[in-house]
């Protein structure tokens, strides 16, 4: 998400670096790149215009700090107009209040509307202690009901039978009445698209909106985001005909330019509240502006990932980790909670996007689907292992090991391959137990002194001294990934 103008921008943050104060000459060259790389991200033009000069106003004004190194007071600036032209906060619907709260879903078709219904219905049920019901409305589309049927079993909300046969306000009038009976907080609407807007449709949406409007409806429009421009430009038309009250952007994950990110709310008016992540259920994010305007600049993501991790980690485990930990103990089986526990939190390299200053590491590495690859064949490795075998890895011996290989489907090569990384990680993991005692471990935040540690906004991680880390060639997960 994002990538490249995240990288394209701290490209034009080299031109900053190590001047002495920020002026119209030295902060010329970074945004004419500033600039471009905006474009090219598909943001509209006028958009681009307006934050390009007023990074510059408040760059070369009073609000410049003095004494603060430019570079970072400059990635503060451009941080704050990032945040500010998708909408400063999140807003979600304002769901605290009383009678039932019907949700119209909107969108042209392809956009991921359906899909998104589901996912909110998920969200609300568990984060929000609602009782939803979810609503097929597409007329046009009568596989959308079986999808959205199968949706909501898979997440135990209970779905309404439409009659497909009637006028979508008639669907929703009834939904509403069946809530009341079933005692529903949350009532979803998913409504039909077209392959583009067109009067038919409009005139549908109007209609269902009008005879809910005394119920104050929310209507989120569920735009794509790989569609950049169209799908600002659309949002729009949505807007202007019926009303829109918030704006979805699905398939966040898979955009690398960030386009309709970035130009939506400003054209629209209307606020992002949530963003569509990943092809599960679970896969749904409020829409942060401050957090993601930190994303682009290289900041990370660290509320977001703490939240992530407060969600999807079993305390329990990781207690009893840390425990073993303290003893200086590490075993196969803490490994592969360590293991499960990233995958609950998603992609090796979304979770790395949210540690500050990681993002330029990650563009010196490259792909990482090699090393989760390998972290894959490990689980199978260790699932062929038996319980007395993952508290002491050093029992396996020639027969165990043969008996691992043909469990698990891998040569006895490969086996030995993995508990000889394993025996790595073991003594890494005993050092880094040992350090701890001894006083914590330099430039780790929370971990021990702090002398010599420091970290430029955008910039790879920095250690004592001043120097990089650089990459080895080798490490646990085989060659390049550490």
């Amino acid at each position: 998400m994002f990538d490249n103008l995240s990288e394209k921008f701290a490209n034009a943050f080299k031109y900053i670096q190590g001047k002495s104060k920020i002026s119209e000459e030295n902060i010329e060259e970074t945004l004419r790149d500033v600039r471009t790389a905006l474009l090219e991200a598909d943001v509209n033009f006028k958009v681009v215009k307006e934050f390009v000069n007023a990074v510059k106003e408040k760059s070369l004004g009073e609000k410049v700090i003095k004494g603060v190194n430019p570079g970072e007071q400059f990635v503060k600036i451009m941080h704050d107009e990032l945040a500010r032209i998708m909408g400063d906060a999140n807003e979600e619907i304002n769901l605290d209040r009383p009678g039932i709260v019907p949700i119209l879903v909107v969108g042209l078709n392809g956009q991921g509307k359906t899909t998104f219904s589901g996912k909110l219905a998920l969200h609300l049920k568990s984060k929000k202690k609602k009782d939803v019901l979810l609503v097929p409305a597409d007329t046009f589309r009568p596989a959308a009901k079986a999808q959205l049927q199968t949706l909501a079993k898979q997440i135990d909300v209970d779905c309404f039978d439409s009659d497909l046969s009637l006028h979508p306000k008639e669907i929703a009038l009834k939904a509403i009445e069946e809530a009341k009976k079933l005692h529903k907080n949350v009532v979803i609407i998913d409504t039909a698209g077209r392959l583009h807007v067109d009067e038919e449709l409009m005139g549908q949406l109007k209609e269902v909106k009008n005879a809910l409007e005394y119920m104050n409806p929310e209507v989120l429009m569920v735009a794509d985001a790989m569609t950049g421009q169209e799908a600002v430009n659309v949002s729009k038309t949505f807007h202007e005909a019926i009303g829109v009250t918030g704006i979805v952007l699905s398939k966040m994950d898979s955009d690398a330019k960030g386009g309709a990110a970035l130009s939506i709310r400003h054209v629209t008016g209307v606020p992002i509240r949530y963003v569509s992540m990943g092809e599960k259920m679970k896969d749904l994010e409020l829409f942060h502006p401050d957090r993601l305007a930190k994303r682009i600049l290289d900041m990370g993501d660290v509320l977001s990932l703490v939240e992530k991790a407060q969600e999807n980690i079993n305390e329990s485990d990781a207690e009893s980790m840390m425990k073993n930990f303290q003893k200086g103990k590490f075993t196969v089986t803490d490994f592969l909670k360590q293991m499960e526990m990233m995958n609950s939190l998603g992609s090796m390299t979304s979770i790395l996007k949210m540690i500050p200053g990681m993002g330029g590491m990650l563009r010196q590495i490259g792909d990482l689907s090699p090393a989760e690859a390998e972290m894959k064949r490990m689980k199978v490795i260790i699932s062929s292992m038996t319980q007395e075998e993952r508290d002491n890895y050093k029992v396996i011996k020639e027969s165990r090991l043969k008996r691992i290989a043909r469990g698990s489907g891998n040569s006895e090569d490969a086996v030995k391959d993995f508990l000889g990384k394993f025996k790595q990680m073991e003594q890494m993991m005993g050092g880094l137990a040992s350090m701890m005692k001894g006083g914590g471990i330099p430039g780790m935040p929370g971990m021990g002194p702090q002398k010599g540690f420091r970290q430029e906004p955008g910039a790879a991680p920095q250690f004592p001294g001043g120097k990089q880390k650089k990459k080895s060639s080798k490490g646990p997960w085989g060659k390049g990934y550490f």
